[in-house]
Formats: structure tokens, C-alpha cells, sequence
């Protein structure tokens, strides 16, 4: 089982590719503390808000990852560009059609 995030972020007007940027800037730390995937995807149809998708070993892989210097100095750079509004949704993984 894993454990899954996803959300949404909020940008100032015009901003989502500046958000965009600081969440796939290149991120070895990432992988090392457990995350086996994310995410990040943008709608034309919402041109402020920046999607995430997270897929971790698990709750605690996600929590500790806030403590890394590299996710906070990316949540220091994002803040500013953000309006607040966000979404979050978090589970545990039971099963996927894709695996065995």
C-alpha cells in the first residue's frame, strides 16, 4: 500500500507558470525520502491554478519530505505567489489495475 496526495494550488493572476517552475525544478531528495511520484499539471480552463498528484511509501515519507531543506525553500519561493485557495485530498492506496 502507498499513500497518495493530491491537490490544488491557487496562483496570483498569471503566475501558475512561475509556481509550475519552483514544483518541477529537478529533486533528488524527492525520491530518496520515499516519493515515488509527482505530479504536476495545469487546465487551460482554471490559467491560475496548478495541480499536484503524490504518490509516497507512505503518510510518514510525505510528512517528513516537509522537513527537507529543498521542499522548504520551494514552499518559501511558491507562498508569495499563491492566493490561499487550495485543495487537498490524501488516501490510502489499496490496488491498482495497473499492478499486480
Amino acid at each position: 500500500m502507498t499513500y497518495v496526495n493530491t491537490g490544488s494550488f491557487v496562483t496570483q493572476p498569471g503566475r501558475r507558470d512561475d509556481v509550475v517552475a519552483i514544483l518541477t525544478r529537478h529533486s533528488p531528495q524527492l525520491a530518496a525520502s520515499g516519493c515515488r511520484s509527482y505530479e504536476v499539471g495545469v487546465d487551460d480552463a482554471q490559467p491560475d491554478t496548478v495541480f499536484v498528484a503524490e504518490i509516497w511509501d507512505s503518510a510518514e515519507a510525505h510528512k517528513q519530505s516537509l522537513h527537507l531543506e529543498s521542499t522548504r525553500e520551494a514552499i518559501a519561493e511558491a507562498m508569495p505567489l499563491l492566493t490561499g485557495k487550495m485543495t487537498q485530498q490524501h488516501f490510502t492506496s489499496v490496488g491498482s489495475p495497473l499492478r499486480d
